[in-house]
């Protein structure tokens, strides 16, 4: 009995579609008289061809069967030599050697001819043609030609479900995975740890590493012994995702159970390490693969010394007896590279050219890689000559990555320059390379260019995509060319392709930036009518947009209908809500959404304190310190935001001690004073009336390389004249003036007042003169 619901399952065509398959090849007649000489010709060739099969003689059978199909002087099709055979064990065998003989599109319509004509293929042939499928990628036919297996009297075997789990899992349908192990199960046919280990590949490829973990212990709870291959999927997918605790302790349960550990093992612990820059930890794990016999004896020693430290053995430099795996020290040298030691890993390198191995095409770009995100494409390009001095040939990852850093420091000319090399050298550029063009002159402003290389793309019959258009939406946003950026979004949508949340959230953005609010509303009510799903980010710029515009109000409803959406608030939206309240002075609101917060189990970040203290200030010094302690005890370090805020709190408060304790401390921690740290030392020093202290500040902040400008001089003049020290108020006004700037028209009234008090008249008329040449 067959599995119930497989065929609906697999999408399967109503039986009349065999006709469609051997129509194909079939539309000629084929009949022909036994005395025709070319019939008899056609038999003799069936014959040799039979007699072939039958003498083992396999790939002599495999090389005639495809010399008859060439010359087209014998067959045309292979319909018509299967019109030549009588025997249906002939039949299958010949389906297996086409199968064998990766002839597809043959193998698959010998496969429905044969089911047509009322032939059976044998288990063994389908398997291989399912294999041959499968091998080439061709995963939509292989179901399909399952579908047809297990929907006549074929009895599929594990292999044959297995390859249908794999073609399943290829595409991604993991659902139809579970259903085919669920149905091969039902036939008695399970449980098979091979499917279960393709299910597994599956989960982990698209990062479901939890569901991957269930389905491992659901294979231990039904006995299903996990082998080299199940530790290895699992391994490599905790790598991935950062769980390298939990992969190693897969790796010691697979020692206690004595499951063989694998280059493929340690290959996956090696990248994980690698990948997140414990190369140490690398090392030892390379240790343990020489202890094991996975690595020659004395590689350490060889790459990290450059010199065996075994003697007498000569393994590793006898390339016929053990070769280094490729693999293992390209995550090595990606691995030291990725943590900044990338004069180690040229060192390493040249230890292992020098033992006789030869560098990959990989290895190097690795390398040019590194140099790149060095900054040094100097050495990229170096790399690249050596690499072709040993007669390797750069691929476009070698010339997109060198293209990309040129263009990401605004080295366009120089960018164009290689993507002409790379055409000389017989490497098409590709979307990636045309994507790095438009955003490098989109950085610099050169809009037409980018236009012109979307053009130029086109005629290359390269479509542009959602990145390429992406690419300079985002620079024409980041330029305040809004209208410019919404023509390039019809484009890309008249074009077909489909802008995504991220384009949107750039559009957004750049109108509140704009504060054209109506068309930020705009774009995100067009963005979910057109079937996009708002992300956090994009609830995250509305609701800091709407904050910065002074209509918080909206941003926090508009956070209750995110929740609403199944889209939960982040330490983001929290901070833009609490920015927006500090923003219109509601302190309250400001500390219930910050206890609020601390509940529902969101950590405040730095960037909370930062309206939180402001907001703070307006409450009392009282409050603005228990911020400060509480972001203290979280472990946060202030930055200089933190401590202006801090500083200007106790100056406006008239602490002075506590102003300058801090300043130190900030120093001490080695966050360099801005102006704004002057400006609130300045205002502390006038609030304690220390005024023959304010010059050394404001010399210590131009020896700094800080120089005052307006905010500075006015802070100076006004506390002077708050002191009624009109003499050193005038004293700064010079200096003001005399670097070319203008002191506001308030404060000269302020000060001309001041000046005739003390009787300083010429004064008060200098700055009265002054002030009355502005206004003409």
């Amino acid at each position: 009995m067959m599995v119930f619901g497989t065929r609906s399952a697999l999408r399967l065509p109503p039986k009349s579609h065999l006709n469609n398959f051997s129509s194909f090849f079939c539309s000629q007649s084929l009949t022909l008289c036994e005395s025709d000489p070319k019939y008899q010709h056609r038999l003799k060739k069936v014959q040799k061809l039979e007699d072939l099969l039958n003498r083992g003689r396999t790939i002599t059978a495999r090389r005639f069967l495809k010399s008859l199909f060439l010359s087209k002087t014998t067959f045309s099709s292979l319909c018509e030599l299967h019109a030549h055979v009588s025997k249906p064990l002939f039949s299958d065998t010949l389906l297996w050697l086409c199968s064998v003989s990766k002839m597809l599109n043959e193998a698959t319509d010998l496969y429905f001819s044969m089911r047509k004509d009322g032939f059976l293929p044998s288990t063994r042939s389908v398997n291989r043609l399912l294999r041959t499928l499968v091998a080439s990628r061709h995963f939509e036919k292989t179901l399909s030609v399952f579908a047809d297996v297990v929907d006549s009297d074929i009895q599929p075997d594990v292999i044959t479900y297995g390859k249908a789990v794999q073609a399943a899992v290829m595409l991604k349908d993991l659902d139809k995975g579970f259903d085919l192990v669920s149905s091969m199960e039902k036939e008695g046919l399970g449980p098979y740890v091979f499917a279960y280990n393709l299910i597994l590949g599956g989960l982990c490829k698209v990062r479901r590493i939890k569901d991957a973990r269930k389905l491992f212990d659901e294979m231990i709870r039904r006995n299903i012994a996990p082998n080299t291959v199940t530790y290895n999927t699992l391994i490599d997918g905790y790598c991935k995702v950062g769980e390298l605790e939990e992969a190693f302790s897969f790796k010691e349960r697979m020692k206690e159970l004595n499951v063989e550990c694998n280059l493929v093992t340690y290959n996956c612990l090696l990248s994980g390490l690698c990948g997140s820059g414990r190369v140490e930890e690398a090392r030892k794990v390379l240790l343990e693969m020489e202890g094991c016999g996975v690595l020659p004896c004395g590689f350490l020693s060889v790459v990290f010394d450059g010199h065996s430290n075994v003697a007498g053995d000569h393994s590793f430099f006898d390339g016929k007896e053990i070769m280094i795996d490729e693999r293992t020290y390209c995550i090595l040298l990606n691995g030291l590279c990725r943590v900044g030691r990338i004069e180690k890993a040229e060192e390493v390198l040249a230890k292992l050219v020098h033992n006789g191995v030869t560098p990959s095409r990989i290895s190097y770009n690795i390398l040019v890689n590194a140099y790149c995100e060095d900054g040094d494409v100097k050495k990229a390009t170096l790399a690249i000559e050596e690499m072709e001095e040993r007669g390797l040939q750069p691929n476009r990852i070698t010339f997109n990555t060198l293209i990309s850093k040129f263009c990401e420091t605004g080295e366009v000319d120089q960018a164009e320059t290689w993507v002409k090399r790379m055409i000389e050298k017989d490497v098409s550029p590709t979307v990636e390379t045309y994507n790095s063009l438009i955003h490098g002159y989109g950085q610099r402003g050169r809009f037409v260019r980018s236009f012109e290389i979307l053009e130029e793309m086109e005629k290359a019959g390269i479509k542009p995509n959602v990145i390429s258009y992406g690419s300079l939406i985002n620079c024409l946003c980041k330029d305040r060319k809004l209208l410019d950026a919404e023509i390039v979004l019809a484009d890309m949508i008249g074009r077909g392709v489909s802008p995504n949340a991220e384009i949107y959230n750039m559009l957004i953005e750049a109108s509140f930036a704009l504060s054209k609010l109506k068309d930020a509303f705009r774009f995100f009510d067009e963005m979910v009518q057109g079937g996009i799903d708002a992300t956090l980010v994009t609830y995250n710029t509305m609701i800091n947009g709407l904050g910065r515009n002074e209509r918080v109000k909206e941003a926090e409803d508009l956070a209750l209908q995110m929740v609403g959406k199944g889209c939960n608030p982040d330490v983001v939206t929290y901070n833009s809500l609490i920015s927006g309240y500090a923003k219109s002075v509601n302190t309250q609101k400001c500390i219930e959404l910050y206890d609020k917060m601390k509940m529902v189990g969101i950590k405040p970040t730095i960037g909370t304190f930062h309206p939180l203290i402001y907001a703070c200030r307006k409450v009392g010094l009282a409050e603005v310190e228990r911020m400060f302690q509480e972001m203290l005890q979280m472990d946060l370090i202030p930055d200089r935001f933190v401590y202006n805020e801090m500083i200007y709190s106790y100056a406006e408060y008239g602490n002075v001690l506590k102003a300058v304790s801090l300043h130190q401390q900030m120093l001490d921690q080695g966050v360099d004073s801005d102006k704004v740290t002057y400006n609130c030392l300045i205002l502390a020093y006038l609030r304690d009336r220390r005024v023959s202290e304010i010059k050394h500040i404001v010399d210590d902040m131009k020896a700094k390389g800080l120089v005052p400008k307006a905010d500075t001089y006015n802070i100076l003049v006004k506390g002077h004249c708050d002191l009624k020290d009109f003499n050193g108020a005038y004293f700064w006004y010079r200096e003001m003036t005399d670097g070319d700037l203008l002191l506001n028209a308030r404060m000269c009234s302020l000060l001309i007042s001041g000046l005739r008090e003390e009787g300083m008249l010429l004064e008060a008329q200098i700055v009265s003169s002054e002030l009355s040449s502005r206004t003409e």
